[in-house]
C-alpha cells in the first residue's frame, strides 16, 4: 500500500509537471508576410531585439468563456489572447499602458489598417512634448505594421492594438494606453482578426498574476 501511494504521487507530479511545461516558441509564419511587409520590415530603424520567452506566441489553455474571434488583453500580466475553439487561445507578448492611461471594458475592432498613419491626439503631444503632427505609414511610424482600432458603439475609443518600432519594450508598461505587439506578431494577429470581432481588456487586477492563472494556463504547442 505505501508503495503504491508512493507510486500515485510520483505519477501525479509527473502529471503536473506536463501541465506547466512552457511550449517551445516559434515565429510568426513567413508566409502571412506580404511583399510590402517583407520591404519595410527590411528597413526598420530599431535593433533585432530578443523578446524574453514568456512574451513569444504560444498557444495555451484558456480559462475563460469568451467566444472564439474574441480578443483578451491582460494588461496585469502584459498579454494579449486571441481565443480560438476547444478551450484554447494564441497567446502574444505585448506592451501596455501606463497605470494612469490604461483602458480597461468592452470594445470591438471597428477598423483595421495597413501600416497606418499616425496623428497623434493633443493629450499624447503634452506628454511627449516635441513630437510631428502627422507620421505617414511606414517602418518609422510608432504604430507599426497594423493597426486595430477600438470602437465603443460606433464611438471611435482612440484606443489601438498595433504594432512597434519599440519592441524592446514589450512586456513593459510605458505606452499612452494602446496595446503594442511586435510587428510580426500583430500581422500575424491581424490575418486571423476581423472587424467586429470583440475585445475584452480586462481591469487591473483581474488578470493573472504568478500564483493566480485566472486567464490561461500554458500547455500545448506553440502556433
Amino acid at each position: 500500500m505505501k508503495f503504491a501511494r508512493c507510486l500515485a504521487v510520483l505519477v501525479a507530479g509527473i502529471a503536473m509537471a506536463g501541465c506547466v511545461q512552457t511550449a517551445q516558441y516559434e515565429p510568426a509564419p513567413e508566409s502571412g508576410l506580404k511583399p510590402r511587409d517583407k520591404e519595410l520590415l527590411a528597413k526598420a530603424p530599431y535593433e533585432k531585439v530578443a523578446i524574453p520567452e514568456p512574451y513569444r506566441r504560444h498557444i495555451v489553455d484558456f480559462h475563460r468563456k469568451e467566444a472564439a474571434g474574441t480578443i483578451v488583453v491582460d494588461t496585469d500580466a502584459r498579454y494579449l489572447y486571441y481565443v480560438m475553439p476547444n478551450k484554447k487561445a494564441i497567446r502574444y507578448g505585448v506592451t501596455v499602458g501606463e497605470e494612469a492611461l490604461v483602458f480597461s471594458g468592452v470594445a470591438r475592432v471597428g477598423a483595421m489598417k495597413e501600416w497606418p498613419d499616425w496623428t497623434p491626439t493633443s493629450d499624447i503631444k503634452k506628454r511627449l512634448g516635441d513630437i510631428p503632427s502627422h507620421v505617414s505609414g511606414g517602418p518609422h511610424n510608432p504604430l507599426g505594421a497594423r493597426g486595430l482600432y477600438l470602437f465603443e458603439g460606433n464611438k471611435d475609443t482612440l484606443f489601438r492594438i498595433h504594432g512597434t518600432n519599440q519592441p524592446e519594450y514589450i512586456g513593459s508598461a510605458i505606452s499612452s494606453g494602446c496595446i503594442r505587439m511586435t510587428n510580426e506578431d500583430v500581422i500575424d494577429l491581424y490575418n486571423r482578426v476581423k472587424v467586429g470581432a470583440p475585445v475584452v481588456v480586462l481591469h487591473p487586477g483581474q488578470g493573472d498574476s504568478p500564483t493566480n492563472p485566472r486567464v490561461a494556463f500554458t500547455g500545448g504547442r506553440d502556433g
